[in-house]
């Protein structure tokens, strides 16, 4: 019965954003209202979009950086989703329609990602890139999240951090940053966080949990006497990133060119993850970080784009609401 009152509520066309060639997102990034709602294969469930995140890469896959390695035409971007299930696939096992759920909805963030992402009404994502909501997480806040602490928590794991070992977070205050920050002293066990920002930022990484927030404009973080057992270098800073690791010690890069020993990876979207850290979320001990000016309706998307491209956010950009909740 679920399938068939879900599906029955669920319009044959939505608005949302969508470009039909690379450039500029003001330039090819369109609000239509004609789109038509993704079909949902066997292993995925359709949702109903509340809020979604916004992340740099939305902003390059448009200007046709990552050719190479694109989906086809039109596309609607968007990473970061939270929601609410209509409708699920004949093989999905555990959601159920009216499930509020949240995640990354692409599996594989660069290598041909989905046509269509989260910046519609409605998108279909498989059922294993989900994880159920933290109940006391707005829909805004839980869209905050997936890509963030998706990557925080990979790169963390890539490089074997453990309790007791020591960590400086490059750009500690955006989107990525924030959540290595506070994955790294309160799930991890840091002995000693360390990461750099902007003189307005000092303050958050302090509240994130650093021990000691660096800023970036007033000192060189690689002529500090004090090094790392990681350097988790969020920002493209890697050849200095390497002079501030111990001898011995790893370098995780998530943007830039590689510097050796440093290595680079790109996250790999997994609903388990998020389900693993949903108990942290719940206590309060790790939270979403949104940007003061950072949630902007639907019809502003491009305004929430071209603030995410000026590199000085705090935390995420969240569009919300894209559908009223009920």
């Amino acid at each position: 019965m679920e399938n068939a009152s879900g599906a029955a509520s669920v319009p044959s066309t939505m608005k949302a954003w969508i470009y039909g060639q690379h450039g500029k997102p003001a330039d090819v990034l369109k609000l239509k209202s004609d789109v038509a709602v993704p079909q949902v294969k066997e292993d995925q469930v359709l949702v109903k979009v509340v809020a979604a995140g916004l992340n740099p890469p939305d902003n390059k896959r448009m200007l046709g950086i990552f050719i190479h390695a694109e989906c086809p035409f039109p596309t609607v971007p968007g990473y970061d989703v939270a929601r609410v299930v209509v409708k699920v696939g004949s093989q999905v096992k555990n959601l159920k329609v009216g499930d509020e759920v949240y995640g990354n909805v692409h599996e594989k963030a660069l290598d041909h990602p989905k046509q269509y992402g989260t910046l519609a009404e409605y998108t279909a994502v498989e059922e294993r890139l989900l994880a159920l909501k933290p109940k006391n997480l707005s829909f805004p806040e839980a869209a905050a999240l997936p890509v963030g602490t998706g990557t925080a928590y990979e790169g963390l794991q890539r490089c074997q951090f453990s309790a007791g070992q020591s960590i400086l977070v490059l750009g500690g205050g955006g989107g990525v940053g924030s959540m290595v920050v506070q994955l790294a002293k309160h799930v991890f066990g840091a002995s000693r966080v360390a990461a750099t920002a902007s003189t307005g930022k000092l303050k958050l990484l302090r509240s994130l949990g650093a021990d000691l927030a660096i800023d970036y404009t007033k000192e060189n973080f690689e002529d500090l006497p004090e090094k790392f057992d990681v350097v988790y270098d969020c920002v493209g800073q890697c050849d200095r990133a390497v002079k501030a690791m111990k001898e011995g010690g790893r370098v995780v890069t998530v943007s830039g060119a590689v510097t050796v020993p440093a290595f680079k990876f790109i996250v790999t979207s997994n609903g388990a993850d998020l389900e693993k850290l949903n108990p942290c979320l719940e206590s309060g001990k790790v939270k979403a970080v949104i940007d003061p000016k950072g949630i902007y309706p639907f019809s502003q998307t491009l305004e929430g784009l071209a603030h995410v491209d000026t590199g000085r956010v705090a935390g995420k950009v969240v569009v919300y609401p894209i559908q009223e909740e009920n």
